[in-house]
This record gives structure tokens, sequence and C-alpha cells, in this order.
């Protein structure tokens, strides 16, 4: 899957994930998405720790889509935690979150989340979103540009 980006989805909702999934999917998008269920599993997948030590199964991400509200630790913690690992610095985070509160949104941002939005209601607009991801982080060659 040379060319294609890693993805690691942390939100707790089964919901939004499927239809982050679907997104992708619908975009015609390939990337690897990787998904956990709480900030813990989400520290310990970047941390490599089991069941996420194999690199090769479970490859850093080139971006983290980051729910804030989840159980053991919150989105704010993750990026709080983030902070403290020099190594994972150059993956950007992408806080999705269902709170539109400017407090949460200044926190996200002074925690080092590259960017904050609010979890789109229409499907459309998790599209665009989506392709707007793609397009900011992850860079996907254009279909002239792919290898044969």
């Amino acid at each position: 899957m040379a060319g294609f980006s890693t993805v690691l989805i942390a939100d707790d909702d089964q919901n939004d994930v499927f239809f982050l999934r679907r997104a992708f999917q619908k975009s015609g998008l390939s990337h690897r998405l990787f998904e956990v269920q709480d900030g813990q599993q989400a520290v310990d997948y970047l941390s490599g720790l089991p069941p996420f030590q194999d690199r090769s199964q479970y490859p850093l991400p080139s971006l983290l889509l980051l729910d804030l509200k989840m159980p053991k630790m919150t989105g704010f913690e993750v990026l709080s935690w983030l902070k403290t690992q020099p190594a994972l610095q150059q993956i950007p985070v992408v806080v999705l979150s269902g709170s539109n509160q400017v407090r949460d949104v200044e926190q996200a941002r002074s925690l080092g989340a590259a960017e904050y939005h609010v979890k789109p209601a229409d499907f459309d607009d998790l599209l665009k979103f989506v392709r707007d991801l793609d397009v900011k982080w992850l860079a996907t060659p254009s279909p002239q540009q792919r290898p044969a």
C-alpha cells in the first residue's frame, strides 16, 4: 500500500467511526484506518504497547483523529501526554468532537491540536471534511501521479 497513509481514529462512538470509515471509502481514499475506543488505547497504540507492539501490523499514524470525550483517558489527556513524547511530535492531531465550546477549542489548541472540528451532522459535510483532511494532512497523489 505504498503511497497511502495510516490514520488512527480514537473515538468511543462506533457510529461515528462507522461513518468516518464510510466517508473515506466513498471518497475513494484507501488510507489504512485503525481505530481505538478510548484514550488509553490511543496512548498504547502510539507507544507500541501490547497489543500494538508490531509496527508492521500497527504502523505509526500519519494523522490522529481524536475525540475529546472518551473513557479511561480523555482527548485532552491524550494531547497532554503527546506533548511529552518528542518522537511523536510530527504526528498531526485533528480533534473531531461533538463539542463546539470555545474553551474546548482553546484547550485543545493549547495542548497541540493542529485543527479542531465539530463532528459534521450531515454525511456530505463529512465527505468534504475527509477530502479536506486528505489534501491537507495525508497528501494522496492524484490518480495520474500514482504508480501503476
